[in-house]
């Protein structure tokens, strides 16, 4: 297939395009700048110019291929308004360009907030509908689009998608780590986060391009939950610093806009996944990457 790739030279989307080249499939990404066009050309792949804001490119990047993998985003954590409603439009776009083809849209979605006290599953809906909500809502406005005729898939990534050369969350809590001098976890530490290693996620989305049906929600998560005391006692040990709570007041402080996503507590399964698409999850743990030194240079 023609795959057109938002976030081709991101961090799983380069991890992606790789996965999809070594299965024969054709590449075309998105790249924003002479530097990640550089770096997707490298790789084999083709290259359109243009970023999240530049809706007429995205309209005809989607409607010349065979397959779409969203997954640009602004990640503008300050000013969250930017990048939902940036998501929200790409999303609507490329829903747009592709009603009544049939054509695969795979498309990067989340796991935080959207189920309390248990693990979530693929069977949880999102609870997050309009633009002004987490992603702009854009998983569900994706799933309108099966009624439409198109092969929606939601891809949901752990919240930390791990691996040497990360620069996502567990990179800005070991940037704390080192400012503060202290590896920092919220009250007690039980509150747990996902993971993933990058080379697992990207044999997931491949996988979920070829094999998922319309309207298929997959999780790309190895483990169910680390606990974010277990994080910080592996981010100190790598920084050769002491592990410490923080209070709950103190969060914002402390960690700043990072604090209010280490202190949530998210678990989620991926058993349905994984039967789905013959997807077993073979990379390191978040705890051996952290031990490694692919974090902390230790």
């Amino acid at each position: 297939m023609r795959v057109f790739v938002t976030g081709a030279s991101g961090w799983i989307g380069s991890a992606v395009v790789d996965e999809l080249l070594a299965a024969g499939h054709d590449v075309v990404g998105l790249a924003r700048s002479d530097a990640a066009a550089s770096a997707i050309e490298a790789k084999g792949a083709r290259v359109r110019r243009g970023d999240l804001d530049d809706l007429d490119g995205i309209r005809e990047g989607a409607a010349s291929a065979d397959a779409v993998i969203h997954l640009a985003n602004k990640h503008d954590f300050l000013h969250p308004d930017v990048s939902n409603h940036a998501e929200r439009s790409a999303v609507q776009t490329i829903g747009e360009a592709l009603a009544g083809s049939g054509r695969p849209f795979l498309l990067a979605s989340g796991l935080a907030g959207a189920v309390q006290g248990r693990a979530m599953t693929e069977d949880d809906r999102s609870p997050f509908h309009g633009p002004d909500s987490p992603r702009g809502g854009s998983e569900n406005l994706a799933l309108e689009f099966v009624d439409r005729g198109v092969h929606t898939v939601s891809v949901r990534f752990a919240p930390t998608v791990h691996g040497a050369g990360d620069h996502g969350f567990i990179a800005a809590l070991v940037a704390v780590a080192r400012d503060r001098g202290v590896a920092g976890y919220v009250g007690d530490g039980a509150n747990r986060w996902p993971a993933v290693h990058r080379s697992d996620a990207a044999t997931l989305t491949r996988l979920g391009l070829e094999k998922a049906a319309a309207g298929t929600l997959l999780h790309a998560v190895a483990e169910e939950g680390v606990s974010t005391r277990e994080i910080a006692e592996a981010i100190g040990r790598g920084l050769g610093l002491p592990a410490a709570s923080i209070d709950p007041q103190d969060v914002a402080e402390h960690f700043g806009w990072i604090g209010r996503f280490f202190a949530l507590d998210i678990v989620a399964s991926s058993a349905r996944t994984q039967e789905l698409l013959g997807w077993t999850p073979g990379g390191p743990t978040l705890l051996e990457d952290l031990d490694a030194g692919s974090y902390t240079g230790a």
